[in-house]
This record gives C-alpha cells, structure tokens and sequence, in this order.
C-alpha cells in the first residue's frame, strides 16, 4: 500500500494476453513476435509492430505477455506493481491492438479479448482497505473499415457489462477515415450513454521520411512521432464538433496529450482566421481541452505544470464566459492522472526500478504551485474518481 493510505494508480499499463501474443507469433508479416537466437546462442522473441523497425525489432519478455496457466494469468503484471508500490492499474491491450485484422474476424476477437482481460482483473487480488480490485481494464473495438456499426455497438454494449472494464482503448484510424469520421457518431453515443472512458493512443506516428536517413534508433518515432499522431487526431476530434455532440464523452489522451497544449493557441487562431471552420464550434478550441483528460507521462515537472495551466484556463474560453482570473494549476491537476507505459523502456537490468516509474512520480511530485492534495490526486485519487473504483 502506498503511503498514508493513498493509492498509487497506474492508467497507462499494457499487456500482451495470451490469445494475443498467440496470433502475433502466427504471423510472419508486421505485426508480428519472432523467436530467434542472438549472437550467445539464447534464444530471444523480438516484437514487430511497425514496418521497418530498427535493429529488427524490440526484444521482449515475460513482462509483455501474461502467462497461460489460469492460476498465474496476471503475476508478471502484479510483479511489477509489488516492486514499484502501485497498487492498481488499467490495463490495455498495447497497440496495434486489431487494426490489421479482416472485419470479421477482429469481431470475434475483440469479444474473446474483453472477455480475457475480465478473467485477468477479476482474478488479481483486492486491495481490503479500500475493496477494490488490483487490476481494471480498456477493452477493446474492432475498429477496422468495413465493421458493421452494429457490431461496434455490440462491443460497446459487452464492454459496458463487464464489471471490471471501466473504458476501452482506441486508436486513431477509426474505421480508417479518423476519429472525426460522422459514421462513428453512433458509436460516440453509445460509449457517452455507457459512461466509459476512452483512451486514445498512437500506434502509426508520421511520415517516416520526416526522421531523415541517419539511424536513430526509435527515438524519434516514440519522442515525436506518437506524440504528434495523438495532437492530430485529438485536433481532429475537436475540429468535428465532436465535443459539442456529445459533451459528457471522457477522452484520456496519451502521453499528455502530445503537443496539443502547446499549440492550442495557435490553433485556436487558425479556426478564427479560417471561413470554412470559423463558426463551426460552440465554443473557442481551448475550451475543450478542459475537457480532456491527459495521463502524466510527460517525464518532467515543467511539462506537467504546462499542462496544467493549460487545462484550467479552459473555462474562460466557453462561449460567454466572463472568466478573467489567471488559471489554478490546482484545477488543472484534476484531470491529470500517473502512468508508466510498462512493459515498454524496461531498464538494462533486472534488479532495477523502472524509470519510466520513478521519473514521472519524481515529477509530479516536483510541480511548483500543486498541492500535496493535488499530487495525490494525479497519482491515483483523480483515477479512482474517473474509472469510479470506490469499494
């Protein structure tokens, strides 16, 4: 249990369950898991989930897949809590998720993948002092072109009847026109009537040529290019009005919403000087993004309190607001909530605490201008209250 009492959650925690890995081991084209045997003679799997990925993809490990035996579903993802003090987490199924998959069939795999990841966090301990479950999860849509929408909505409907399934993961593609593509309006609703929240995050990045010929190993792709896909699609979003459709819809976007806040202002001076979006939305672009929410997987206390400035200036930008005072950063946190992205950037050794873990509690932690109050709640009380986990 984390200290005094406060829980620690984790909403950006990935997971690789069995009949998943199992269809990535069949496969011999992107995206894949191959075994093969490095230059000691251990046998090694490297996962490939985009084209041309460097070094012939990521080595990986236990920590990427749950084991088979029903009794030990979930221990490599306990494991990693026990030894980071987290005491809950989200988990999702990591990208590509089904993107690759004919209609059909990403259907009937979207439903068996529900319905494991309910069997993988109702099995995981409870937490007594609190009555609640270790382990939630992000179900999955089969968002693939040509899915009829009554088969999304089907899913919809499954994922909201699972107990411990408190939202579902997404991908920017849609049904391959985008998020902000009018056929998923249906969609949209249902998911609002439900009351799940959806967590939009990257697989695709940009244009690779963009990264230029010198070999930098994944770092651009990761450090820019998911980002960048996340502010797109979250722009995308805004600029169809979506927001105003459905207002009561819970986006959390990764990696804190990319570069979105940076460039809010800007866009917002983009819709006012264009005709053909200039009377399109209800309100100023700012405004939405106080309706967002945005994990806190940023790395630094400067980005993160950015952020939250960002955030809660939100209201002054509501249609016939009279709101003048500078933003609370406190306000902002509200909505800002911990992530680590395990079982990607695992440390170079095995007795190693996991930097993606402390670095971003050392930031949050080091925000100028949150409260001890407000850090709680970015750690996990902010996600207790989103994903309703009260016993």
């Amino acid at each position: 249990m984390s200290a005094a009492g406060k829980l620690l959650v984790d909403i950006h925690t990935h997971v690789y369950l069995p009949r998943y890995a199992a269809l990535l081991r069949s496969r011999a084209s992107v995206p894949f898991i191959r075994s093969t045997t490095n230059s000691e003679g251990v046998k090694e799997d490297r996962l490939l989930i985009l084209d041309h990925e460097p070094s012939g993809g990521r080595p990986v490990g236990a920590q990427y897949w749950d084991r088979e035996e029903r009794l030990m579903f979930n221990v490599e993802k306990l494991n990693f809590m026990d030894k980071h003090g987290i005491d809950v987490s989200i988990v999702s199924t990591a990208n590509p998720w089904l993107d690759f998959l004919p209609a059909s069939q990403a259907h009937t795999l979207a439903s068996e993948l529900n319905n494991d990841l309910e069997e993988y966090c109702s099995t995981a301990p409870t937490i007594a002092s609190h009555q609640i479950k270790r382990l939630y999860g992000f179900g999955l849509l089969p968002l693939v072109p040509e899915i009829t929408t009554s088969a999304l909505l089907e899913i919809v409907h499954q994922i909201g009847t699972l107990p411990h399934l408190r939202g579902l993961i997404m991908g920017t593609r849609g049904i391959g026109k985008g998020l902000d593509d009018e056929a998923l309006d249906p969609v949209w609703a249902a998911i609002e009537k439900a009351g799940l929240v959806v967590f939009l995050h990257p697989h695709y990045g940009v244009d690779g040529s963009a990264w230029g010929d010198k070999d930098n190993g994944h770092v651009l792709p990761l450090a820019l290019g998911f980002p960048f896909e996340t502010t797109t699609a979250a722009t995308r979003l805004i600029l169809s009005g979506v927001f105003d459709k459905f207002p009561s819809l819970r986006l959390l976007l990764a990696h804190s919403g990319g570069a979105l806040p940076a460039l809010s202002s800007r866009l917002a001076s983009c819709i006012d000087h264009d005709p053909v979006v200039a009377s399109r939305l209800k309100h100023d672009a700012r405004y939405y993004l106080g309706k967002l929410y945005l994990d806190a997987v940023a790395y630094g206390p400067e980005e993160l309190g950015f952020v939250s400035d960002v955030i809660a200036r939100a209201d002054r930008y509501e249609l016939g607001s009279s709101v003048n005072s500078a933003p609370n950063r406190s306000t902002g946190s509200k909505r800002m909530l911990f992530g680590t992205d395990h079982p990607f950037f695992p440390p170079l050794s095995s007795s190693e605490k996991w930097t993606s873990v402390t670095t971003n509690l050392d930031a949050i932690d080091a925000v100028q201008g949150w409260t001890e109050e407000d850090k709680n709640g970015v750690r996990g009380g902010n996600a207790v209250s989103l994903f309703n986990l009260q016993g």
